[in-house]
């Protein structure tokens, strides 16, 4: 028997639209693996009453289908299900990472990021890399076509989960097919600033480069006090607010001298809004860890 914790994640972080993401140090899975003729799963934890036990149906059983490994899979949900912090994400990424020792199968880190995201695909309905390669590889991730590239970076965050429910399927339905050229070349700087800025665990340069004028504001319209909550954030010190993955999540960079007030700037904005919210000072940690 193996047991596993995955990391959430957070991604797209405004200019880097399904190719950035970053592993969080909290909250996080924990996946128990133990070898079994077919394929069974249990789920528990937050949100698991939403999560289906048919492999068919759930992340990990793609996964174990696609490493040929069949298992008995225990999943304690640390990351609530359509919070935007990558919980499907956070099951696949365990479960690849732990029936790939389990079985002896052999493959890098890296090779596990498109099995996993296979898994990611029974949910979402796409196979996409950028909240599946941070989570197991840990750090900030740029996946594309090539491959993923990882950088050990060191920035302190604040992610605020409001009590709304954004499906990764609304999210995307809602991004616009078309941007202007003005708004690609602001993309373009934005995100080599947020990359720039990971690779000198520069907070300033990570919030400049948070900045998205195309996707994040069609997305901010399906999260309630999502404007009010940003403002907030970024006059009590964050150098940087947008919505994690596809919501509802708000997710900020900052100091580290900053993050408990940002924190409780942020739940105070959504509950005046009425939205009751929760609160994770955290900051970009390492991937998959097995024990």
């Amino acid at each position: 028997m193996l047991t596993v914790r995955a990391p959430a994640t957070s991604a797209n972080l405004g200019s880097g639209f399904d190719v950035f993401g970053v592993a969080l140090e909290r909250p996080a899975d924990v996946v128990r693996l133990e070898k079994a003729d077919r394929v069974t799963i249990d789920v528990t934890g937050a949100g698991s009453q939403y999560i289906p036990e048919d492999p068919d149906k759930n992340t990990v059983g793609a996964v174990a289908d696609a490493l040929d490994a069949p298992a008995r899979i225990q999943i304690d949900k640390g990351v609530r299900p359509a919070s935007g912090l990558g919980s499907s994400a956070a099951s696949a990424a365990a479960a690849a990472v732990g029936l790939n020792e389990l079985y002896d199968r052999g493959y890098t880190r890296e090779e596990l990021v498109p099995i996993a995201a296979k898994g990611e695909a029974v949910v979402s309905g796409d196979a996409h890399d950028d909240n599946v390669a941070p989570s197991i590889m840990g750090g900030f991730t740029i996946a594309t076509d090539k491959g993923v590239t990882q950088v050990d970076a060191d920035i302190p965050l604040v992610a605020c989960l409001p009590d709304i429910v954004v499906s990764t399927r609304d999210a995307r339905n809602v991004v616009p097919e078309t941007a202007r050229v003005d708004q690609m070349v602001e993309t373009v700087g934005n995100a080599a600033a947020l990359t720039t800025g990971m690779h000198r665990d520069d907070p300033e340069l990570v919030g400049q480069g948070m900045h998205d004028t195309v996707v994040t504001p069609a997305r901010a319209k399906l999260i309630d006090g999502y404007e009010q909550v940003r403002e907030a954030a970024l006059s009590a010190g964050a150098t940087g607010v947008t919505i994690s993955g596809a919501g509802p999540t708000v997710i900020a960079a900052c100091a580290e001298e900053d993050r408990r007030k940002i924190a409780s700037t942020m739940l105070d904005a959504f509950g005046e809004r009425g939205v009751d919210a929760r609160v994770y000072q955290t900051r970009i940690g390492g991937g998959a860890e097995v024990f």
